[in-house]
């Protein structure tokens, strides 16, 4: 009987220490976290507010974990307990989290009650692993890094201004050797035909042959007359057309990085173009809502800035002066940035940006030309009368499923018996459309 008994209770004693064992196992399975896991968690959640390698509005987190067990003897489970609830943490008197408090502003972090352990522990393994493991091209110091091909730039693949100005000169000295053959040319045959020219012939000046001779000086005479009005009529024709117009900006903002590469939409700064007559200057805050986080561009985009002689990474503290921030907090000493207009109509000339953007659907690059291609904006289109009414003209008004036109397009479609009509037919060439 105490055999049976001593086999059964033995018999427990393994099976618990088996699982206890296995839940032991699955314990520390559950703390080995996942780097690529954790880089998604970090940047939904922890990116707002820190980076890994600078402080920001949270201290910087790389290898937070190894610091603070170095530094103030703290483990997983005080990151933990901050982590998901960082103000009761101060209130229950713990002395770090109340000295963090003060370092930063007491301003208290925001709590992630719902993070799991799981969860926590692959955000901390990310802070914790080399950044050229999970991405060689993240820095050029990387083992594995791969320096960007360089498109365009320089005398490769173009022809050098020496090559072209050397292939002028060398055709205007044939062009002169050229002459002189002809003239010697003349000169054997007149000997041969036993032609002789005077000595006052051949002394003569040029300006005297031409004075002499009355339908070569009128010809000319009305060669340049015409040749002076068109040049007179093309000068007043662009007195406040400013095609072209290509400012530097106080702040270089490259709407081929912002528009082309990372596929902002033009009414996401300019969200008054939607409601307003003006598109409108976005403001700062604008800008912060991505820049707060990204102070810094990637090593193949700065390479790309070097091509147009632009330092992305001083524009972005550029940025930082002008709204105050000094990279934790906004110190409140903001300062304008003195934007250089590129589009302006005259005062007599009324356009509304929302009438064309959001009634007739108009897209910004009908306008303003390729934007998301334009390292530097610059004023695409002439902005005249002229070509403003030759769109009208040729332009189809997009009625289907707009109750705006629904009625006037009856009427309209019935006056001129067709299907479709433009602006124009519309009353887009109606003076008081636009001077009033």
């Amino acid at each position: 009987m105490k055999q049976v008994i001593y086999r059964n209770l033995t018999s427990r004693i393994l099976s618990l220490g088996f699982v206890l064992l296995l839940t032991l196992s699955t314990s520390l399975i559950a703390q080995e976290g996942d780097p690529a896991n954790g880089k998604s968690l970090f940047n939904t959640n922890c990116a707002a507010c820190h980076k890994l390698d600078k402080d920001m509005t949270g201290p910087k987190l790389r290898n937070i974990e190894a610091r603070l067990a170095d530094e103030q003897g703290l483990d997983r489970e005080w990151l933990s307990a901050w982590i998901r609830n960082s103000s009761a943490l101060i209130k229950s008197g713990d002395a770090y989290a109340n000295k963090v408090f003060k370092e930063w502003n007491n301003v208290p972090m925001t709590p992630f009650a719902t993070l799991t352990d799981q969860d926590i522990s692959d955000i901390l393994a990310y802070t914790a692993v080399d950044p050229c493991e999970l991405n060689p091209q993240s820095s050029p110091d990387c083992p594995g890094y791969i320096a960007p091909p360089t498109e365009g730039g320089g005398s490769e693949g173009g022809i050098s201004d020496d090559l072209i100005l050397g292939a002028l000169a060398l055709l205007f000295a044939l062009l002169a050797m050229a002459l002189i053959l002809v003239k010697r040319t003349l000169d054997r045959f007149a000997e041969a035909k036993g032609i002789e020219i005077s000595e006052d012939e051949q002394r003569k000046p040029l300006w005297k042959a031409f004075v002499e001779n009355q339908f070569l000086v009128l010809v000319t005479a009305i060669f340049f007359l015409l040749t002076s009005g068109y040049f007179a009529y093309g000068y007043f024709m662009q007195v406040g057309v400013d095609q072209g117009y290509e400012p530097v900006q106080p702040i270089h903002y490259s709407h081929r990085i912002h528009a082309g590469d990372n596929g902002i939409d033009c009414k996401y700064c300019h969200s008054s173009a939607r409601v307003s007559k003006t598109s409108g200057i976005p403001s700062l805050n604008v800008c912060m809502n991505c820049h707060k986080s990204i102070s810094e561009v990637a090593p193949s985009t700065l390479a790309e800035g070097k091509e147009f002689g632009v330092d992305y990474n001083a524009e972005i503290q550029k940025l930082y002066e002008a709204v105050g921030w000094d990279g934790k907090t906004f110190t409140g000493n903001a300062k304008p940035v003195k934007w250089i207009r590129v589009h302006n109509l005259p005062d007599f000339a009324y356009f509304n940006h929302s009438q064309h953007v959001s009634v007739a659907g108009i897209e910004c690059q009908t306008c303003h030309g390729p934007v998301e291609e334009m390292e530097i904006m610059y004023q695409h289109a002439p902005l005249t009368m002229g070509w403003c009414i030759n769109c009208h003209r040729e332009t189809d008004v997009k009625v289907k499923d707009n109750g705006y036109y629904t009625k006037i397009h009856e009427e309209l479609s019935k006056k001129y018996g067709v299907e479709k009509l433009t602006a124009a037919q519309m009353g887009g060439l109606e003076c008081g459309k636009c001077h009033y």
